[in-house]
């Protein structure tokens, strides 16, 4: 499933998710986004705050799911109130960095739910328990901690193995890929595994395969 946020998401973000993920869902304003690259939602969640008035009178009634608490943001109401094997989620890494790091909070927060967040440049998920990308030799791969920790890996230049991650101690920032598969095992949902744009099809395929989840909250 694709999800279209009401930050910046260009025409070229909307078709590469779509290619893997055909059916269309909105976050709040999202919904004007979708509308203007010609696709119509099959759901907008949200507490519409910033569905303008043209775009919620062309949209049929029964698509809009309000939502109206306040403590949490769009993308949070969309994403756990849908139910998709993976999220692909475009306009939520925009320009504005307060929405940015609040996407990934929402990332942590619905960790049973796999979703991956498509940049200009990167894209970003967390990391299941356990992961395998095929990546090429070189490739970047970087990993955040968004809280305490510890993981393994196979592949990866500078291995994890042995390190307690922490946002405000280890990160693995600009690791590479030596040799694929990378593998990735970690023993908490709270890694973001961050990937340049190129690798968006070994990202989907990965996953999107069976494998152990994280349990929901």
């Amino acid at each position: 499933m694709t999800l279209i946020g009401a930050g910046a998401a260009p025409d070229e973000d909307i078709a590469a998710a779509r290619a893997h993920a055909p059916r269309v869902v909105a976050a709040d304003g999202g919904a004007g986004r979708a509308l203007a690259a010609g696709l119509m939602p099959e759901a907008v969640f949200g507490d519409f705050d910033s569905l303008d008035t043209a775009t919620r009178r062309a949209l049929p009634e029964d698509r809009l799911h309000h939502v109206p608490e306040q403590e949490t943001t769009d993308f949070d109401k969309a994403l756990r109130h849908t139910l998709a094997p993976l999220v692909l989620g475009v306009g939520f890494l925009g320009a504005r960095l307060d929405h940015l790091l609040a996407a990934q909070t929402v990332l942590a927060r619905r960790a049973d739910r796999r979703c991956l967040l498509i940049g200009g440049a990167d894209l970003v998920f967390l990391c299941p328990p356990e992961l395998s990308l095929d990546l090429d030799a070189g490739c970047r791969v970087s990993l955040y901690p968004l809280a305490e920790v510890r993981g393994r890996s196979e592949g990866l230049f500078w291995p994890i193995d042995g390190l307690t991650f922490a946002p405000g101690g280890v990160i693995g920032t600009s690791n590479r890929v030596t040799e694929g598969p990378v593998r990735l095992s970690m023993a908490a949902p709270a890694m973001l595994v961050i990937l340049p744009r190129e690798a968006l099809g070994a990202a989907v395929t990965s996953l999107a395969a069976p494998g152990p989840a994280w349990p929901a909250p």
